[in-house]
């Protein structure tokens, strides 16, 4: 690969960590990944007015995805509310390519490749890491995080479908995205009785800032697979895993304790070896 892909994945990955630091700060998280959806938002709707509409049998994945990634918002923001970026994003990222795989193995009889078996033996020992003993993530926070984790994997795989049922994957993202930005609202107003956004407010451009840097983590990400191979990207990109430890040390204050690095690592390295395809 060359340094240009290289540099672009591992700027992807810290933008990945960095949104999520910005969720994790908000004073209202439902309330700012609300407003940080109205940044995909405001994209989507030309990209979904400049293609044609999808073929018709992906119109219930478009809408099951859309919900998923409702549910995946919801249950990400209850993960933040009782645990730190360091302890919950590594659960998030590495529980992803790990439900994945086993589902691969009990489900459909897939046969583990000896990396893969590396990699769920990694994942599951970083997440223990962070799970026990002293300065561990809250319970609470951990069944969260691996339930948002498991959301994660099943979007991924009905858009997997539905990018083929489709015929277009621009159009395909461009109406998920629209209709997610306006179930997500409608599950706050649910929730909360109403929704009150004050343009004046510095929480508000802090919020849609955390969506503009999200899309960037997508279109940079994007950019990298379409100039190098698609393995060695993903498992380049893990290293979020990683920058979410140092983030919540810098900018929100959390402890980093060398066993938390020692665990993120581990859980970066597992996600490599379950992701990575030669």
């Amino acid at each position: 690969m060359s340094p240009l892909v290289i540099g672009l994945a591992l700027f992807a990955a810290i933008l990945h960590a960095t949104w999520n630091a910005f969720l994790r700060t908000g004073a209202d998280r439902l309330w700012t990944v609300t407003v940080m959806s109205f940044s995909s938002t405001a994209l989507a709707i030309p990209f979904a007015f400049f293609h044609a509409l999808p073929a018709a049998p992906a119109w219930s994945y478009i809408v099951l995805s859309a919900c998923l990634q409702v549910g995946y918002s919801l249950f990400l923001v209850a993960a933040y509310r009782y645990g730190e970026l360091g302890q919950v994003y590594p659960i998030v990222r590495g529980s992803v390519p790990l439900l994945v795989t086993l589902g691969g193995f009990f489900l459909a009889n897939q046969q583990l490749t000896l990396p893969q078996t590396v990699g769920v033996a990694l994942v599951a020992g970083g997440i223990m890491g962070l799970s026990l003993g002293r300065g561990r993530a809250a319970t609470t926070s951990i069944f969260y995080a691996l339930a948002t984790g498991a959301i994660i994997a099943a979007y991924a795989t009905v858009d997997a479908l539905g990018v083929r049922a489709a015929g277009n994957a621009g159009a395909y993202t461009a109406w998920v995205l629209l209709i997610y930005g306006a179930l997500l609202p409608a599950a706050f107003v649910a929730c909360r009785g109403r929704l009150i956004v004050d343009l004046h407010a510095p929480e508000t451009w802090k919020a849609l800032g955390g969506g503009l840097f999200a899309l960037l983590a997508y279109g940079v990400v994007v950019a990298a697979f379409a100039l190098g191979p698609a393995g060695p990207i993903t498992a380049i990109r893990e290293t979020s895993v990683v920058f979410a430890a140092f983030i919540g040390r810098l900018f929100l204050g959390e402890i980093l304790t060398p066993r938390r690095v020692g665990a993120c690592a581990i859980v970066a390295l597992g996600a490599i070896c379950l992701g990575y395809q030669p």
